[in-house]
């Protein structure tokens, strides 16, 4: 019998990944057009979590990082891709720019956990990792950057970020139950991440 697990996956960039990363990327962004509302302090709560999420569970980490480096690399070039119509390098230097590094980070982490060994997505993994990556890397992330730019400390700008926990709990849920959904009902979403896990399950 051919050992598949012995063999490390190669990763090539192809065309349906760099579709599949831009795919992710514009609906970040989609999600940001809506808006966002500002609650005791500088930086928006918006709907665009939910997109870095679904990038993690759905795309992995590489390439869930990869499309979130894309959406920020658009908007410091001037793309109003971020909530309320906003791009331009100065929100790199604002309050919310750590939760832009948290996009990717995020992205990353969720993946990484979710897809830990390449293994197929499962409920606790899921949950476990789009709340680790999607709450926890990002306020990791936000919360001393925006505590520099507005000079507050950083126990009281934590305190204010509490705000953002209910949202974010519930774009966690949801985005679980949105992987979870595909991987049962469209398992082609996940692309090679996903098939890699089939051909090993299958060997098993």
């Amino acid at each position: 019998m051919t050992d598949v697990t012995a063999r490390p996956a190669v990763h090539r960039l192809g065309a349906t990944d760099v579709a599949r990363v831009a795919v992710f990327a514009g609906i970040v962004a989609v999600l940001g057009l809506p808006g966002g509302f500002t609650a005791f302090g500088a930086v928006p709560i918006t709907a665009q979590t939910l997109g870095v999420m679904l990038a993690g569970a759905i795309l992995g980490p590489w390439l869930g990082a990869l499309s979130m480096t894309v959406l920020l690399a658009l908007v410091a070039v001037g793309l109003p891709l971020l909530s309320g119509g906003r791009g331009g390098i100065g929100v790199f230097v604002g309050p919310s720019a750590g939760y832009l590094l948290g996009f990717v980070l995020g992205a990353l982490v969720i993946g990484l956990i979710v897809h830990a060994g390449g293994r197929r997505p499962v409920l606790w993994r899921t949950a476990l990792g789009i709340a680790v990556g999607g709450i926890g890397v990002m306020y990791a992330c936000g919360i001393p950057l925006q505590a520099l730019v507005t000079r507050m400390p950083v126990p009281e700008t934590a305190l204010t970020s509490l705000v953002f926990l209910p949202g974010d709990i519930i774009k966690a849920v949801v985005a679980t139950a949105v992987t979870m959904t595909l991987v049962r009902a469209y398992p082609r979403a996940f692309g090679r991440t996903f098939a890699a896990t089939s051909v090993r399950s299958d060997a098993a």
